[in-house]
């Protein structure tokens, strides 16, 4: 079921709330660069974090592989990198989980990515049981990777790296930070100015929690059209939750200047209706639990709410709640589905509008339970626009929709064979479950014909990754 709200409600109204992938891409201008580009070649890559695998020994050490991008797609995979190597901070230890979120970021504008990476669970001390987490950036424009720690938790509880995003907010020309922060009984969303150079450096707190609160997922975009970039957050505590929007001030002054009462598991911003501002969309979106309204009332089987920017109106006053449930949205609205678990945005059939791809990975394919699929949106200057489902059950599409794939799990959009339209990487990190390299990114390429052309499986047993490469594809970098 679709429903379009043309007035503001009430849980729009206040500010009184507490506060990512990871950033999509929030500005209209970057629907139309390389998400992320690793190795410079001029073709868009795919970053995967394996926070859960082993390295020398240790159990979920954590590691990141980068697979580039090519002519025909994507194929060859960096390997490892990990806390094992020379250039890169820290050392692995079990429960780490180096590769926690990653998100892809270019932080002097020479147009070759550096990757940010989180590891939560890294302890700063001797204490192997603190978890106060470090967030860093790879640098692979030497002949070896290195590694410099931005951002490190304050606290035993911290456990940053788990959720973050960039972007210049307070518009000085360098790449900022931001990041979820949690607590003993309490997180925060903090931020970390720019330039992203080796910490210490003295970071603000944006927004503070109630008991239990933490950040859930974190998306940059220009949501007032100032040409600036503004901070999306969703966040979650025991007794409320929400979604707001930070944006600064010409003084480089941060204030929330949006809140909902609304909450959801994922976020992504781009300029589906091509109107000059960014607009939202919250997946597996929930109300919170002290509010009388929600903008989406029927979420059998999870439902995303777009948000949509204005020139002229309040943020979100127009807005639209979509499910499976709807005739034009592949698929059949069912418990368990979790519909909009992921999300990812950018121009798949070069008609110059975002589409919306949504992930949902509990899907039954058949009678085989949470085989996983996912559903392409099209932007239209009215909102989204539904397709058909896909699945690995479905042509072109390599693999067989197994029991507890979760296939769409993550989801990632670049253009990786450099052909003019976006493509679509989607992870099953369910995939041969149990083995000692599990899980799965699939590569599905775009094309303006009505059929889609031949998908490929990148494995870890395909790159031939070490045993204890495990549930590959549960982190991806946008």
């Amino acid at each position: 079921m679709r429903v379009r709200t043309l007035a503001a409600t009430a849980a729009v109204a206040a500010l009184t709330a507490a506060g990512l992938t990871l950033p999509l891409a929030g500005s209209a201008a970057a629907a139309t660069t390389a998400r992320f580009d690793f190795n410079g070649d001029g073709y868009a890559d795919i970053a995967v974090g394996m926070p859960d695998a082993t390295v020398n020994g240790k159990a979920e050490a954590g590691y990141v592989s980068v697979i580039y991008g090519g002519p025909q797609s994507p194929s060859q995979s960096t390997g490892v990198i990990s806390q094992a190597e020379a250039g890169i901070p820290g050392t692995p230890e079990a429960g780490d989980h180096f590769g926690s979120s990653v998100a892809p970021v270019d932080v002097n504008g020479d147009g070759v990515f550096e990757l940010v990476v989180g590891a939560n669970g890294e302890s700063l001390t001797s204490d192997r049981f603190k978890d106060e987490g470090t967030i860093t950036v790879l640098d692979n424009s030497g002949w070896n990777i290195e590694g410099t720690t931005v951002a490190r938790g304050t606290t035993r509880f911290s456990s940053i790296g788990r959720t973050i995003a960039t972007g210049d907010y307070d518009g000085d020309g360098d790449t900022d930070l931001a990041y979820g922060e949690n607590g003993e009984e309490h997180g925060a969303l903090r931020f970390r100015p720019g330039p992203l150079t080796a910490d210490p450096v003295t970071t603000t707190t944006l927004r503070d929690y109630g008991m239990g609160g933490s950040t859930r997922d974190l998306a940059t975009g220009d949501f007032d059209g100032d040409g600036r970039d503004d901070l999306a957050t969703t966040w979650k505590a025991l007794e409320s939750s929400g979604t707001f929007i930070t944006r600064w001030d010409d003084k480089a002054t941060p204030a929330r200047w949006w809140a909902d009462a609304d909450r959801g598991s994922t976020l992504a911003s781009a300029d589906f209706d091509r109107d000059g501002t960014d607009d939202l969309a919250v997946g597996l979106v929930q109300p919170n639990p002290e509010s009388q309204s929600t903008h989406c009332q029927d979420r059998l089987g999870g439902a995303v709410l777009l948000l949509k920017g204005s020139r002229t109106a309040r943020f979100g006053t127009e807005n639209e709640c979509v499910t499976q449930s709807a005739p034009d949205v592949g698929g059949a609205a069912e418990e368990g589905d979790d519909f909009g678990a992921a999300l990812s945005a950018g121009d798949l059939n070069g008609d110059s509008r975002p589409e919306l791809v949504v992930g949902v990975p509990g899907e039954d394919v058949g009678t085989v339970k949470d085989a996983g699929g996912y559903v392409t949106m099209n932007g239209t200057e009215h909102g989204l626009h539904g397709g058909p489902a896909r699945s690995q059950s479905t042509p072109n599409v390599p693999g067989t929709a197994e029991a507890g794939d979760r296939f769409g799990a993550r989801l990632a959009v670049g253009d990786y064979n450099r052909d003019g339209l976006w493509d679509t990487a989607v992870s099953a990190p369910g995939e041969n479950a149990g083995e000692p390299r599990s899980g799965g990114v699939w590569f599905a390429p775009s094309s303006t014909e009505e059929t889609y052309p031949q998908g490929k499986s990148l494995t870890p047993f395909g790159f031939a990754l070490p045993h204890g490469a495990i549930k590959y594809g549960e982190v991806l970098g946008l």
